[in-house]
């Protein structure tokens, strides 16, 4: 730990800070704030009430109006001090506004009331956390029930594509057969056509095959993706044919080598590529969307579109909820993310 704050805090200067010294932190700290801003700004007004996201000007800490309950009254008033007027520094409660104007009532007496200008009153407000708008989400639909289908459709997509990609990577780099150019040239064109050029045609048959409505029809169409099976060929392309010979003269079956040696040694970059794919099949919308239509099968990404309706829009819940499908994966990077930086290293640089 001291090393990590002696390497932080280091200057260029020996006796204060230099003008480069002072350049570096700005730089770093402007970068710092752009990228964790609004993830912070994200995070607190999850903890907001519906009535403090609608205050202008915004607010970053989330507060509420504190609120008395008095004799006479069913619901909680909520209460402010007066700054002009008769009531000038009394705390008291409104009982209803119309117009411009607020009917309050003094806390010791209830029965009476009192008129004030709204321009001369403050709300008396407080730190408060809304956690209601994260546990009302378990109340109006089945939260978990959607997280499974997201757990489900990230883990076997991931699986089966890391599979089919690796596959197709060690035949196009260990291989040497009639048309592997052409093969990979029409990988490589691939990766030049929008997804959305294909949405249509692969709507149709996924329609055909009867995987309409089904996890599987979100799941079996990623199946191998060019950009992972040229990632995995460029880093197999490293691995020295020799061993793969020896293991041939050692009677290695062709499954026993792609198993036992290509896989171990493909590592970095299947690590790569498992994390890629897991944001992508995590964050994925447009294509389930399509797929999908029974509630049942609605994925967490489908589910936070149900928060925005024609005329209102439940922002308190659709915050909470963001943030609790964004929570996975940004755990997944933050601990998987060297394995991203020297896979895509040792990839390039090979």
């Amino acid at each position: 730990m001291s090393r990590a704050i002696a390497f932080l805090t280091r200057t260029r200067g020996k006796n204060g800070l230099h003008w480069t010294d002072w350049a570096s932190y700005t730089y770093l700290f402007m970068g710092v704030l752009l990228m964790f801003a609004p993830v912070i700004w994200l995070v607190l007004s999850s903890f907001k009430t519906e009535a403090e996201l609608a205050h202008f000007p915004p607010r970053f800490i989330p507060v509420t109006a504190q609120t008395v309950t008095l004799p006479g009254y069913d619901k909680p008033l909520p209460l402010f001090e007066v700054t002009d007027g008769e009531l000038a520094g009394e705390t008291v409660a409104q009982v209803r506004r119309i117009g411009i104007v607020s009917q309050m009532v003094r806390l010791d007496d209830p029965e009476t009331r009192i008129k004030v200008n709204i321009k001369d009153r403050k709300p008396v407000e407080k730190f408060h956390l809304a956690t209601e708008n994260y546990t009302e989400l378990f109340e109006q639909f089945n939260f978990l029930k959607y997280m499974w289908n997201s757990v489900f459709i990230t883990a076997v997509a991931t699986i089966i594509m890391l599979l089919v990609n690796s596959m197709a990577a060690f035949a196009l780099s260990k291989y040497q057969f009639r048309g592997r150019n052409a093969v990979l040239a029409m990988v490589i064109g691939v990766l030049m056509v929008p997804q959305t050029v294909v949405l249509v045609p692969l709507f149709l048959i996924c329609r055909e095959l009867g995987l309409v409505n089904s996890l599987w029809g979100v799941i079996i169409p990623g199946a191998a993706t060019p950009t992972g099976v040229f990632l995995l060929r460029q880093y197999m392309l490293t691995i020295p044919d020799e061993i793969l010979d020896a293991a041939r003269m050692d009677k290695a079956s062709e499954w026993k080598i792609f198993w036992r040696i290509i896989l171990p040694l493909s590592a970095p970059a299947i690590a790569v590529l498992a994390i890629l794919a897991i944001m992508w099949r995590w964050n994925d919308f447009l294509w389930p969307l399509i797929i999908l239509s029974e509630n049942d099968n609605f994925t967490l990404q489908l589910a936070l579109n149900e928060f925005q309706g024609e005329l209102n829009t439940q922002w308190s819940n659709l915050l909470a909820m963001t943030v609790l499908v964004l929570a996975p994966i940004a755990l997944v990077f933050a601990f998987l993310q060297k394995y991203i930086a020297t896979g895509i290293a040792s990839t390039g640089g090979k």
